[in-house]
Formats: C-alpha cells, sequence, structure tokens
C-alpha cells in the first residue's frame, strides 16, 4: 500500500474555494468527477501545480509531473464537489491513509458549516 502525503496547497485551494461559494453540494461524483480529457486540459491550461492543487494527496513513490503521483481529487478543476469529499474520506480511512482522511473531513465540516 502506497504512503501519501497531504497536499497542502491543494487543502489551502479547497478552504478558499469554499470560502468563496465554489461548492457544488447537489452533483453525485460519479457524474461530476472530471475525466481523463478534463484532466489533460487543467494540465495544457495551467500547468501541473494547478493540476496537483485538485488533489489532497501526493503520492511521492510516483515520478513528478505524472498524473499517478497526484490522489484523492475533491472536485471538477472548477468548484469542491461535496460527494467527493464523502467518497474521498471513505477511501482514505478504508486504506488507512488518515492525515489524508482528516483533510477531508476538515473539509466537509467546512462546507457543512456554510450550507
Amino acid at each position: 500500500m502506497p504512503t501519501y502525503r497531504v497536499n497542502h496547497d491543494a487543502v489551502k485551494q479547497a478552504r478558499q474555494l469554499i470560502d468563496d461559494g465554489k461548492v457544488d453540494d447537489t452533483t453525485e461524483w460519479s457524474d461530476a468527477a472530471p475525466s481523463a480529457d478534463d484532466g489533460n486540459t487543467e494540465l495544457e491550461e495551467h500547468g501541473w501545480h494547478a493540476y496537483a492543487a485538485w488533489h489532497l494527496a501526493i503520492d511521492e513513490d510516483a515520478n513528478e509531473e505524472t498524473k499517478a503521483r497526484h490522489r484523492f481529487p475533491y472536485g471538477d478543476f472548477r468548484t469542491v464537489n461535496r460527494a467527493a469529499l464523502i467518497h474521498g474520506k471513505q477511501r482514505a480511512a478504508q486504506n488507512g491513509h488518515d492525515d489524508v482522511e482528516e483533510a477531508f473531513d476538515e473539509l466537509l465540516r467546512r462546507v457543512d458549516e456554510r450550507r
């Protein structure tokens, strides 16, 4: 099982998006999750740093500037998706990624406090 570290830049961006009201709390994650093409567009238009900021964890064993390095997406490159936060929290908990689970939990609470 890989060990992931929390991507603090992504947590900071997610907090700001939530505070700015850029949250989708109605669309299921299966419908809102970005496609591979969406990810490629994000990379082409904004680069690796921006792409990484939409993923709450980093797999440090994966090569830099690869999609495999960036784990646990939380939105669609425009908004935070509440269902993605729930899904990510559950996946992190199931796989023993405690720090990542805590990051998801904090963001989920932040979303719910602002609803």
